[in-house]
Parts: structure tokens; C-alpha cells; sequence
């Protein structure tokens, strides 16, 4: 019975002594303050949003450059360039008043 009481005596110290130690661990630091953690969460953002625009732009490029070799953005070109020729061709006309 008394090796139950040191053993668990024992268990509780190093219970305090890790608990005390999770306490100082930076993580817990950060979130104890909220300006802290304000600014963890901007950062985070901030990474968050770069990393997603840089992705996308990777992302685009590569089906870009692949729809390219395909030959099928000049057929979307063409009729791109169609569209810009017809809408130069209404705004000079609203323009000039005809």
C-alpha cells in the first residue's frame, strides 16, 4: 500500500512536471495571447493565399502550355479575335454616332 502511494506520488509529480513544460512549449504561448495569435492567423493567411496563387498560376500555365501544343487555343484565338473585332467595330460605331 505505501509503494502505491510513492508510485502514484511519483506519477503525479511527473504529471506536473510535463504539464509545466507543455505550458511554456511556444504552441500553447501564441494562443495564451490573442494579439498573438491574431497575427499567427494573419500570417497564416497570408502564406495560405500566396501558395494558393502561385499554385494556380503554375496550374494554369500548364494546361495553357499543353492546350497549346494540342492546337486547340488558336481555334479559341481565332474566335477571340473575332469577338475583340466586333467589339471594336459597335464602339467606334457608338462613338463616331452612327
Amino acid at each position: 500500500m505505501a509503494d502505491d502511494k510513492v508510485n502514484l506520488s511519483q506519477d503525479i509529480n511527473e504529471l506536473r512536471d510535463e504539464l509545466a513544460r507543455l505550458n511554456g512549449h511556444r504552441f500553447i504561448r501564441v494562443y495564451n495571447s490573442k494579439f498573438r495569435m491574431m497575427w499567427f492567423q494573419f500570417l497564416r493567411g497570408l502564406a495560405f493565399g500566396f501558395g494558393s496563387v502561385v499554385g494556380a498560376s503554375i496550374v494554369v500555365s500548364i494546361v495553357g502550355f499543353v492546350l497549346n501544343q494540342m492546337e486547340v487555343v488558336p481555334i479559341i484565338g481565332d474566335w477571340a479575335k473575332q469577338l475583340a473585332g466586333e467589339i471594336m467595330t459597335e464602339t467606334q460605331r457608338v462613338e463616331t454616332g452612327q
